[in-house]
């Protein structure tokens, strides 16, 4: 059991990575560097406020170079789960590493797959590759409208994704597909995330809707939510926290459905939050918006406008308030892939108002983020994590 102790914020800049990982030519990212590659392309990106914290120091940013004395600890991490998705990402950061990879499907579903669902749902289904989620729509958006058919598309990661129009498949029965699939998919298909993937708009202007669900694989073991949980700490999840975790070990979530929105979600939490209360942020338009559709420009724009929103943040954050900024994986739109890049992830962590951070150096496991949160909230449980606690600093 813990004592009381203050707030934590930990926010996941989903796909904003810092370099390629030391195994990434194993998924074929060799070079992926999503924020050096990024400010190279625009010719440099100032990012003051992420720099005072650190940022310049753990990949090469033209425009913020290395702080000579920043105000956190700073560090980058090696991923040890297989697979490069947002679920294993975002489990490990909790303490769950997966040793297995979810399942892929490059050249579509296999028969065992769609027959089921086709004759589950009552309707056939369109698409049936791996491809970007804009593009399907562009090119099978149409004929959707007029037969009424789900479009069932997949990517380089392991994901069941279901596009309908909303005025042609209300978005709960969209849910209720996705449910269906999900129940469907276990053993050799056990695949990581079902996504309910709503649009809207005339021909030629489809639109995605921010009610965009993700349906995932129960959590397989304890994570750092559960044991929070269970002690009786407040765990609030914004964005698409929920969907990742099955909904397990939270007592508030909200979903949102832009980077500005999750952001004041975060501020007005922390606001609102007892001590001891874990506020958990997924921040996703680097991956789904700018990082999925290779938008430079787009991807940099984030970035400095999460900049511009720090000094908010620190206006929020009380005496004793653990701070810790990371990613889940790399999603680089410099390069020609449009899919999640194996890179390093990047770390910035403070206690507000402590004095003397030092760096983190490189580390291996995003385990070491639960393991730092449970020893600061006083738990002697690490979920086979090495805590950086000590590199904090002291108040």
């Amino acid at each position: 059991m813990s004592g009381t102790r203050g707030r934590t914020l930990l926010l996941v800049l989903d796909g904003v990575g810092v370099g390629a990982a030391p195994d990434a030519h194993v998924y074929g990212d060799e070079g992926s560097d999503s924020v050096g590659n990024t400010a190279r392309a625009v010719g440099g990106l100032p990012l003051p406020n992420l720099g005072r914290l650190g940022f310049g120091h753990l990949t090469a940013i033209p425009g913020t170079p290395p702080d000579p004395a920043p105000t956190a600890a700073y560090g980058s991490i090696a991923e040890i789960s297989a697979g490069k998705d947002s679920t294993t990402g975002h489990w490990e950061i909790c303490g769950i590493v997966t040793e297995r990879p979810f399942p892929t499907y490059p050249h579509g579903f296999p028969p065992a797959v769609l027959i089921p669902f086709e004759r589950a749902i009552g309707r056939g289904t369109l698409g049936n590759r791996a491809v970007s989620g804009t593009a399907i729509l562009e090119e099978l958006g149409d004929e959707h409208l007029r037969t009424g058919k789900p479009i069932v598309y997949t990517s380089a990661d392991s994901v069941f994704q279901i596009a309908a129009h909303e005025d042609i498949i209300p978005v709960p029965e969209l849910y209720r597909m996705s449910e269906i699939a999900r129940a469907q998919l276990q053993g050799e298909h056990n695949v990581g995330r079902v996504i309910a993937r709503p649009f809207s708009g005339p021909s030629g202007a489809y639109k995605r809707t921010s009610r965009r669900r993700d349906f995932t694989v129960p959590p397989p073991s304890r994570s750092l939510l559960d044991v929070l949980q269970a002690a009786g700490h407040d765990v609030v999840g914004i964005g698409k926290i929920e969907d990742l975790f099955s909904g397990r070990g939270l007592t508030r979530a909200e979903h949102v459905g832009s980077n500005a929105a999750a952001l004041g979600a975060a501020l007005a939490a922390l606001t609102e939050a007892r001590p001891g209360t874990l506020v958990f942020v997924n921040v996703n338009d680097f991956d789904t918006l700018w990082g999925h559709r290779n938008d430079v420009a787009g991807y940099a724009a984030g970035l400095r406008a999460f900049d511009a929103w720090l000094p908010k943040l620190h206006a929020t954050l009380g005496r004793g308030d653990l701070c810790i900024i990371t990613s889940d994986h790399g999603n680089d739109p410099t390069t020609p892939s449009t899919d999640h890049s194996r890179e390093f992830i990047p770390v910035l962590a403070w206690q507000q108002g402590a004095q003397g951070a030092r760096p983190l150096g490189t580390r291996r496991g995003l385990a070491d983020i639960a393991a730092t949160i449970l020893e600061v909230q006083g738990f002697d449980e690490r979920l086979g994590g090495t805590s950086f606690a000590a590199a904090l600093g002291a108040s």
